[in-house]
């Protein structure tokens, strides 16, 4: 085999549109023919129109190519491990001398000569990765040209069977024994004070060598199995990037941990703050003389103005991250003072604007940018995660803190209780925030307009396998003429237009760049979120009025909900995703967000308190979960030209959910208007409805899959 493979970051980043440049020229006959699979699939399609062809025909045909395909690229990557095999086993006799007679240059020597075969095993990865990126994109190619989905059965036949080749691409079998062997010999050579380890013996001993680092990266890359971190970090809708590299490049210029850590800061404090008021403003409300479901408006105030501000940040991010983060704080210190001050100024309005305030200060379209921008892709993830937790953590901090602000004095007549402690104390937190972003932040380097153009030129679509939409049979000739763009990357046939590659400039654009599989993934989003948000408004005046619950009960419930938040994601992460589809998971969990609605509903027997509970428990839950496997299932499946720019993908799921909220803050104040004791049935009726509309969409939609 040739000697290792050294492939630039600049290089690596053009591997969609140069593809025949970048792979190995003395492996060329044993790549997917990807272009030839696109031309037959071009040629399938005029002989269906032309009636020369029937479906089956297809199927049995463009099977037997794609196993011949996998077959020849299997055989090849056996016959490589093999090569890698012996070559290892030459150099295994050696550290049997070297214990007798140790030789530092005779070690140094062989341990370079298994870095060696540890880059030529890094060639071999690659060499995985580009025929598995080629086969998921041919897969989907024919399931939007024929509307058939090829892909799902094709993957279960070959995938799940006892002689699968198929697993060989996407789990790659058996290379795993080869990484293993060069880092156990790695570790064995280390001169670590004459002593040989084992990392068998020590599994927790680090292994301080750049070769296996990459070899690692690239292994992780090729995993498709779900992992926690994974599917936590999909949650934040901060895509990674689909094409291998050979070596990580981290700028630090833009990369400060500081500047990161300010940055999840900001979106645990930002969801204390929307949480903190929910047991307690039906309280501040009748104190000012409103009803108590004017908490409805008091509580989606913030949310109406997040829809506006979400927008503007996003925008803002394009230039910088320091100065959105600025105007964040200070704007939700006003806020948060307005609102604690209006109890003595005795105005609703005052409370109202507070809150309206405190929502334009909404910088998550900042956190979810700078963490897609300026954090290395090696820790992209587990900084998305990051973010998710410390969404979660706020919202369980928020109304536990509150139940907490349990007191009553008066100084310079200005009144502490606790309607209006919630507003001291986040304050003085964005005081204490604003003066530490102040100090510690750091400003990223921008990169050069004609980079960013490049890089977003360049990108491969992300990968579509799981989208499982029914197509027409043939598509009309603007959409295969946007199919073909996205093949032109891939082949390198043509110079794809850049224009088919750049961010969407507008809402509008952006919508459309949605599939009917997203467009209904992002209406659970909406029903979900519309269901969280009704439960948890409205549960301050709903266990006052059945229950007489106070104000530290309510805190104790809602926190204890937001602390279920971590521990679903743990158990659907790391092993719930690995048993089931995500679909199936999905559907699931839309089954039980509706049950939990359905047993919620107070009908005819006497409302108690375990109902209300096990109801709101379910319905929590089975939100977190549905939540969970659809935002990951999301960031899966839109468009890469969503993953930068203003209007991201980011950015739409956080308008979906920002909208809900509003709608349901909304309907709590309206249904206030027919007496506390229909409000809660006629909260629940459009949750009810939503939920349903959203099953028969899921079911239409992936129809095929279940």
């Amino acid at each position: 085999m040739s000697c290792g493979l050294r492939i630039p970051l600049t290089e690596m980043v053009e591997f969609g549109k140069k593809l025949k440049g970048k792979q190995i020229q003395e492996w060329q006959g044993y790549y997917i023919n990807y272009k030839l699979m696109k031309k037959k699939v071009k040629q399938y399609a005029n002989e269906i129109e032309a009636g020369a062809l029937d479906s089956q025909h297809v199927l049995k045909d463009f099977s037997r190519m794609l196993d011949n395909q996998i077959e020849k690229i299997v055989l090849f990557l056996l016959e490589q491990q093999g090569l890698l095999a012996s070559r290892i086993a030459q150099l295994n006799e050696q550290p049997e001398y070297l214990q007798e007679q140790p030789d530092i240059s005779k070690i140094s020597e062989l341990r370079e000569s298994y870095r060696e075969v540890g880059r030529e095993l890094l060639k071999l990865l690659f060499f995985v990765d580009i025929n598995a990126i080629g086969l998921r994109k041919i897969l989907k190619k024919f399931d939007k040209r024929f509307g058939y989905r090829f892909t799902d059965y094709y993957v279960k036949t070959r995938a799940n069977h006892p002689y699968s080749q198929l697993q060989q691409v996407f789990k790659h079998v058996g290379l795993g024994a080869v990484v293993g062997a060069i880092s156990r010999n790695l570790v064995v050579l280390q001169d670590r004070q004459g002593s040989y380890l084992s990392i068998y013996d020590q599994p927790a001993l680090p292994l301080q060598d750049p070769v296996v680092d990459s070899i690692r990266s690239a292994v992780n890359r090729l995993n498709h199995s779900t992992n926690f971190l994974n599917f936590l970090g999909q949650h934040a809708l901060i895509m990674q990037e689909e094409l291998p590299t050979s070596e990580e490049h981290v700028d630090d210029e833009r990369y400060h941990f500081m500047s990161l850590l300010l940055n999840l800061a900001n979106t645990f404090l930002y969801m204390v703050n929307t949480y903190i008021v929910v047991p307690t403003a039906d309280d501040y409300s009748m104190s000012l003389g409103a009803a108590a479901t004017i908490c409805g408006i008091v509580i989606g105030a913030m949310a109406v103005a997040q829809i506006f501000s979400s927008v503007y940040f996003s925008a803002w991010s394009n230039k910088s991250y320091f100065k959105p983060l600025i105007f964040s704080s200070i704007i939700l210190f006003v806020g948060n003072v307005m609102y604690a001050l209006a109890y003595d100024l005795n105005s609703i309005s005052i409370l109202l604007i507070g809150r309206l305030c405190c929502g334009f200060g909404s910088a998550r379209a900042v956190n979810r940018r700078y963490i897609s921008d300026c954090v290395p892709l090696k820790i992209r993830m587990q900084a998305s995660a990051g973010f998710v937790s410390a969404s979660a953590l706020g919202m369980a901090c928020g109304p536990a803190l509150a139940g907490l602000l349990q007191t009553n004095f008066k100084l310079y007549k200005i009144t502490f209780n606790q309607v209006t402690l919630p507003g001291w104390v986040m304050a003085l937190a964005w005081l204490v925030y604003l003066m530490w972003l102040w100090i510690s932040f750091r400003e990223p380097a921008r990169e050069s307009e004609v980079n960013h153009v490049q890089q977003e030129s360049s990108g491969v679509e992300n990968d579509k396998l799981e989208n499982g939409l029914a197509q027409p049979l043939i598509l009309t000739s603007n959409e295969n003429e946007q199919d073909d763009e996205g093949d032109q990357e891939f082949d390198g046939s043509e110079e794809a237009p850049e224009e088919s590659h750049l961010p969407a400039n507008s809402l509008g654009s952006a919508y459309r760049l949605l599939t009917p599989s997203v467009k209904v993934q992002l209406l659970i989003y909406f029903m979900l979120k519309y269901a969280m948000e009704i439960l948890l408004s409205e549960s301050s005046v709903i266990t006052t009025y059945y229950f007489g619950w106070t104000t530290s009960t309510v805190s104790i419930f809602l926190a204890c909900l937001g602390l279920t938040v971590l521990p679903v994601n743990i158990v659907v992460g790391s092993y719930i995703s690995n048993m089931f589809e995500d679909r199936k998971i999905l559907l699931a969990s839309e089954i039980a967000v509706l049950l939990g609605i359905l047993f919620s509903f107070h009908i005819i027997i006497p409302y108690s308190v375990p109902q209300y509970v096990v109801s709101g428990l379910v319905m929590f839950v089975s939100a977190e979960v549905l939540e969970g496997v659809n935002l990951s299932l999301l960031s899966r499946v839109m468009s890469s030209r969503l993953s930068r720019g203003t209007y991201n993908g980011g950015l739409l799921s956080t308008e979906a959910g920002t909208l809900a909220r509003v709608i349901a803050d909304g309907t709590i104040t309206l249904a206030g208007y027919l007496g506390q004791e229909k409000l809660l049935n006629t909260t629940l009726l459009p949750s009810l409805v939503i939920c349903i509309g959203s099953i028969v969409a899921t079911c239409c939609t992936f129809n095929d899959l279940y």
